[in-house]
């Protein structure tokens, strides 16, 4: 049991997403988590308002199956495969996200800052979450796919947009943690 209770290392996880992978590619699927919001928007009806979501719904459900699977997986590996030691970040990094008003840091994989349901009652909060949510979805559509598709599936088919795509999600999440993070969340 305790080999569950820790985290994986890469010379596990890494064969068992090539394993997929492979299937994947054998079957004649693409993999990548914002597929399945453009199909999830086609099952609510969006195509009546947008020709972009007039699709065929069948031949994409079967990535539905992963969503069910990543959140079936998120809720086991988080409440019943998990330590009680709390998230390995390191120290510094501990102290930089302190000062910055984020006390859960190094205790919760999510700041209960922003993600608890009492964080939900500041506005500041809520214009945070619907702004990176917008960029998310933007940037996802934008670079014809997410940091899932790109980086799993779009590398292991040696695509070279996706090598872009990848080093932009990089840079990007260095600017922001780096520059952006500290200015909107300063005290």
């Amino acid at each position: 049991m305790d080999l569950i209770l820790q985290p994986w290392p890469w010379y596990v996880s890494g064969p068992l997403i090539v394993l997929v992978m492979a299937l994947l590619v054998l079957m004649g699927k693409r993999f990548g988590m914002s597929t399945n919001l453009e199909t999830m928007c086609s099952i609510g009806g969006a195509g009546r308002i947008a020709d972009y979501f007039k699709t065929d719904i069948k031949s994409k459900s079967w990535s539905l199956m992963v969503v069910v699977g990543v959140v079936i997986g998120g809720f086991l590996g988080a409440n019943l495969l998990s330590s009680e030691a709390g998230v390995a970040i390191s120290e510094s990094s501990i102290t930089s996200l302190n000062e910055l008003g984020f006390s859960s840091a190094g205790s919760a994989y999510l700041p209960s800052e922003l993600f608890s349901v009492e964080s939900l009652s500041s506005p500041f909060t809520w214009i945070i979450l619907i702004v990176a949510g917008f960029l998310v979805g933007f940037g996802a559509r934008y670079a014809g796919g997410c940091t899932s598709g790109h980086a799993i599936s779009g590398l292991s088919n040696l695509q070279l947009p996706s090598l872009v795509a990848v080093l932009g999600f990089f840079l990007g999440g260095l600017v922001m943690i780096h520059f952006l993070f500290p200015l909107i969340f300063s005290p």
